[in-house]
């Protein structure tokens, strides 16, 4: 078995697009862990995801491969201007490896270095827990869940959570 493969984050480039669609789709379509239109189309995916500055968009390679992506930005304008918040997707091949801890380390040194007060996740899906787990790792702490909230296709109707991570 070979060594394991390192994952690298960079800012994500526009040439970058055709290897984050499919994981978009993938976990859209899955309905399994977050509350995206699984008949999103790539126009419209494309346009939610690659937010403008000051946002960012990043993503995980391991060789030569996009084996994740993950967006960060302020949670609400205004007066909830000072709490990031973002959205990491990992690839089905990739899930396990490290992927996951790697975008999430670099959301929460951006926020840290742009100067946010804490994270908030705003869905989180009860029934995923290698991501509760991941943020729970990361200090993250579950303020509230919404019951019912999500539709997941194997375990009927689940929480969102909303979680959060104080940066101060």
């Amino acid at each position: 078995m070979g060594a394991a493969m390192t994952t690298v984050i960079r800012e994500a480039r526009a040439d970058d697009w055709p290897a984050i669609w499919p994981i978009i789709h993938d976990v859209g379509t899955e309905q399994r862990t977050f509350p995206y239109d699984p008949a999103m189309t790539e126009c419209a995916a494309r346009g939610m995801w690659l937010l403008a500055p000051p946002a960012r968009v990043v993503v995980a390679v391991g060789g030569d491969r996009v084996t994740g992506t993950a967006n960060m930005y302020a949670n609400r304008p205004g007066p909830g201007s000072h709490v990031a918040s973002g959205s990491l997707m990992v690839a089905r091949e990739a899930r396990g490896t490290g992927v996951g801890r790697a975008l999430a380390t670099d959301l929460i040194g951006w926020a840290r270095r742009s100067g946010f007060a804490a994270i908030q996740f705003n869905a989180v899906v009860d029934v995923n827990t290698a991501a509760i787990r991941l943020y729970e790792s990361l200090g993250f702490v579950t303020l509230g869940t919404a019951p019912g909230a999500f539709r997941h296709p194997a375990d009927g109707d689940v929480g969102l959570r909303i979680m959060w991570l104080d940066l101060r």
